[in-house]
This record gives C-alpha cells, structure tokens and sequence, in this order.
C-alpha cells in the first residue's frame, strides 16, 4: 500500500533515487557544480556525482557546519556547491552557518536534506526531519521546495541549478507515487494543479500529494469535488494558486509531512489570510516528534493519511 495506488498512480522512484540521478547527468552540462557531503553520499545519493566528476566532489566527513561554510566559500569563488546530508543534520545542526555563509551574503548555494519526515521509519526520531522547513523558510532570501515524485524531483533539481541564489530542496527516503508520469512541469514559485474541483482545495507537497489524491477520489465517491494543488515550493508561495482556490472553492485543507508550525501550512495561512480568508484545516504532524516503526505505521499513527485529509476536509462542511 502506498499513497496515490488508490487513484491509479504506480510506485516510481524515490526522491532522492531521483535527485542523484539528476545530478550527475545534469554535471556534464554544469561543470561549474560541484558537490559537498557529509559523508552520506551513498544515503543522499550524491555518490554517483562523486564518481563521475571526482575533481568536482568534497566528502568533509561527518561535520555539517563545517561542510557548510566550505560550500559558502566555493560559492564565493564562483562554484555552484550542492550541499547534502540529512535534513535534520543539516537544518538543525548547521543553521548558523547556513545563515552567516550562505544566506546573509547571498550566495548561490544549493541545499539538498534527504531523509525528510517520519517516513523514514526505523531510522528514529533522531533523524527525522520534521522541523527543516520551518528553519529553512527563516531564512531571508532561501528558496525552499518540496518535490512529490521522481520526476518532479527530477525537472527541481535542473531548476534549482538555472535559479540564482541560495535554494533548499527536501527530499523523501522511500519509493513514493509518480503522480508525474508524463513529466513534470515544473516552476519554481509556480503550483501545480493535478485535479480540478469546485467545494474544497487540498494544498499538499512531498508524499502527501499522493495522500490528496487518494482523499480527492474518495471525497468524489462522497460528492464533494476536491481541487488538489502540489504546492511544491513553500517559500515563494503561489499566491496567485492560493487566492484562486480560496475564492472558487471556499475552504482549503493543508497536507504536509513537518510539524505543526512555520511549514506549507504557516505559509498558506499567512497568504490566505491577506488575500482572501476562508476556512482551513490542516494534516500534519503535529506539536510532536514521532518515534521508529515502520514508515506507513507510522504515518497511520500520527494521521498523515488520505483519511485523515477526507476527515479534515469534512470538518470543514
């Protein structure tokens, strides 16, 4: 069982198979990447990047501050650094450093945290990373995207190199759904509308989009029509998306794999609120961390389900 299967969507590839995939095809037509990791490249999928451009791939060893300020220091001779490691070491553990040498200076760093969510399951609630797009959206002048597939990973990892300026990309561990299965078109700062409808808009990105179109199939079963939106970058939010679903569906239900507070939900309150305030319900983690287990058991624990998205958009009514 995975999210999306019930509305036809085949597994594919895992977002971070996705991203190092990328990488390394998009190297030959980059030579100005290069690549920093936490030596996690065989996890963040950075290693086929290292063996194909040695020259070109920086291991610093497991030191992420220190990994981050080297990447601040190529970006300022002109490289373009790809920074990875997990999302909770390096947003929790180098966020100072992301901060003074990367984003206060401006410079075109790219962050890449894998491992992201719960749903990296017996790993444990040391390494979930369930709080980074909060910390990245702080940060002033930081892209922030949150791919829900192998191919939007894919077309987000050649927009992120094209794109000026300091990004964070937040990958997911498992094999997820290809809701992009005949590829993805993809804007920074630009939603996606996978699903049309007229009485309620589910605003999802990660692998909760595939959760919303599982909710959005049984919510039609039910006669309600559900827009579903793969807000896939957080921070620029689609305004334009938001205030469109606000004013043509009436209520907006918010699905996310992070915390509670300062992720999508925050930022399409935020935008909501100032341009046309209507009812929203949120599906998220929580005020909490999780624990190990097994990722759909754990995800069914703390209600990150198409069911908890149906129950959510119901409250609503």
């Amino acid at each position: 069982m995975y999210f999306g299967e019930a509305s036809g969507y085949k597994l594919g590839t895992a977002p971070r198979d996705a991203f190092g995939a990328a990488l390394k095809e998009l190297g030959a037509d980059h030579p100005e990447v290069v690549v920093v990791d936490g030596d996690v490249g065989n996890s963040t999928r950075t290693e086929p990047f290292a063996k194909a451009f040695p020259e070109r791939a920086f291991n610093v060893g497991i030191a992420e501050s220190n990994m981050v300020s080297v990447a601040g220091g190529l970006a300022a001779c002109g490289k373009v650094p790809v920074v990875a490691s997990f999302a909770c070491f390096l947003l929790s553990n180098a966020h100072d450093q992301m901060r003074m040498s990367v984003a206060f200076p401006e410079l075109n760093v790219k962050f890449v945290g894998s491992h992201a969510g719960i749903s990296i399951g017996e790993d444990g609630p040391s390494q979930m990373g369930v709080e980074d797009v909060a910390l990245a959206c702080s940060l002033a002048g930081v892209k922030v995207i949150v791919t829900a597939d192998g191919p939007s990973t894919n077309a987000a990892t050649a927009a992120m190199l094209q794109e000026s300026g300091p990004t964070y990309l937040r990958l997911g561990r498992g094999k997820v759904a290809e809701v992009y299965s005949d590829g993805c078109d993809f804007t920074i700062g630009q939603a996606n509308q996978l699903r049309d409808g007229t009485d309620v808009t589910i605003i999802a990105n990660g692998l909760m989009v595939g959760a919303a179109l599982d909710a959005a199939t049984e919510l039609e079963g039910a006669g309600i029509s559900a827009r579903v939106l793969d807000m896939h970058t957080v921070k620029p939010i689609d305004e334009t998306a938001i205030a469109k679903a606000a004013e043509e569906t009436g209520r907006i239900v918010v699905a996310e794999e992070h915390l509670a507070h300062g992720g999508l939900g925050s930022a399409v309150a935020v935008a909501a609120s100032r341009l046309h305030p209507v009812p929203i319900a949120y599906v998220n983690v929580g005020d909490r961390y999780a624990e190990s287990g097994d990722p759909m058991g754990l995800l069914q624990k703390y209600g990150l389900t198409p069911q908890a998205i149906v129950d959510a958009v119901k409250s609503l009514r």
